[in-house]
Parts: structure tokens; C-alpha cells; sequence
């Protein structure tokens, strides 16, 4: 996930100096969306239950994927 000091950010502000829009590369951009999609997913499984890792592993080779 993007934390923003890393980001090429450019901002248009207002005649008092206040921030009122940002302007970022797209890639940044595309970034920043498929961070909310990961949160919004996150945030919608949050009540299901959890699996351990060895069950994911068994799971996983049962299915031929590993």
C-alpha cells in the first residue's frame, strides 16, 4: 500500500494557498485503486473464518496448485 512520501504528487491550489485538487501519475493512481478494492474486499470478509496456513497447504495440493 502506497503511504504518500514516495508519491509523485503535485497539487493545485486556490489563491490563498490551500490545496483544493491533486494531480498524480496514472500508475500512482492505479495503484491507489487497487489498494481500496483490497481494503473493501478486506473489509467484507472480515467476519469469516480464518484458515491456518497448514490447511491452506493441504487445500492447495489437494487441488494440484502446489
Amino acid at each position: 500500500m502506497s503511504n504518500g512520501k514516495d508519491m509523485n504528487i503535485k497539487f493545485i491550489t486556490d489563491k490563498k494557498g490551500r490545496k483544493k485538487e491533486v494531480i498524480l501519475p496514472i500508475e500512482e493512481f492505479e495503484n491507489l485503486l487497487e489498494d481500496l478494492e483490497d481494503l473493501a474486499v478486506a473489509a467484507e470478509r472480515r467476519d469469516e473464518d480464518t484458515v491456518d496456513h497448514e490447511e491452506v497447504i493441504k487445500r492447495l495440493k489437494e487441488d494440484g496448485l502446489l
